[in-house]
């Protein structure tokens, strides 16, 4: 089944397969490192969500304006309430001190209101309108947000820039077989006078495709590699934004399947150019004939 992948010598030599000429390494070289960067961004952003996701499913704020000088009761009734698992208050102090690295001293303006919050984990079947009552008794005008409804929008527009990863790594892969047909015709024309005699010594056109088919995968597979080995050294070097945004989000940004996946995009551009090679010299073989 594979044998059209080790000719001989003499077959070899009717079409110079042995070496690599022309633009289609490059070209897929290229292709490949746009690939493996977009595909590893698209993981990248549906690992964040995930990850993001998870962290914010049970998480909710108290938001306390004025500061919240019972900061304390409302921890302690928001604690003793059903379903609650953890609370953490933060205090108006805390808040102000978060604002300045954007505000500077203008943070510690009382003419700037800021609410304390209280944050606080709890069970899909907790009762919220019950922890409302008991938060506004202690603090009128307190209110419950729940964190997976303020990040919503963003995780839409991460689950967009996912599509839109994929889609480019679709138009990509039509780009690289696009050219591996181009690639493909091309040797053709070059080899008109050697394929005529073959055909006249009675060569099939499976066998004459084999030949081309060989070279383009040889071509494919080298210039695959390449730009993802450049694609790689590229996300190392990036790695140490990867690692920050890694500590924002809780949690690694490419996993193990990830990465995997990444590793198989090289053989997979491969196969992609073997067959579309072998598919554009046979339809074109049969309509010379």
């Amino acid at each position: 089944m594979l044998a059209w992948l080790f000719p001989s010598a003499s077959d070899r030599r009717l079409l110079d397969t042995g070496r690599l000429r022309g633009p289609t390494p490059w070209v897929i070289a290229i292709m490949s490192f746009s690939i493996v960067i977009i595909a590893a961004t698209g993981l990248a952003l549906a690992s964040t969500a995930d990850v993001l996701s998870r962290a914010i499913e049970a998480r909710y704020s108290v938001e306390v304006p004025g500061g919240g000088n019972n900061l304390g009761a409302i921890a302690a009734a928001i604690k003793s309430s059903p379903g609650v698992t953890s609370v953490e208050p933060v205090p108006e102090s805390d808040m102000r001190k978060t604002l300045e690295r954007w505000l500077g001293q203008e943070a510690q303006s009382q003419d700037l209101p800021v609410p304390a919050l209280v944050n606080f984990d709890a069970r899909a079947d907790t009762n919220l309108g019950a922890i409302q009552r008991r938060v506004e008794m202690i603090a009128p005008g307190a209110r419950i947000s729940a964190h997976r409804d303020t990040l919503e929008p963003l995780l839409r527009s991460i689950a967009v820039l996912q599509w839109v990863a994929f889609g480019l790594v679709l138009l990509l892969s039509a780009a690289a077989a696009a050219a591996v047909v181009l690639a493909a015709r091309g040797a053709l024309d070059t080899h008109r006078f050697t394929i005529e005699v073959m055909h006249g010594i009675g060569a099939t056109d499976l066998q004459l495709t084999h030949l081309f088919q060989r070279r383009i995968a040889i071509d494919a597979f080298i210039g695959s590699l390449a730009g993802a080995a450049a694609a790689a050294l590229v996300l190392l070097f990036f790695a140490t934004g990867a690692t920050f945004a890694g500590e924002l989000t809780g949690g690694v940004l490419l996993t193990v399947g990830d990465i995997l996946t990444l590793a198989l995009l090289p053989l997979a551009l491969t196969l992609l150019a073997t067959w579309v090679a072998r598919t554009a010299v046979l339809a074109a073989l049969r309509e010379s004939l």
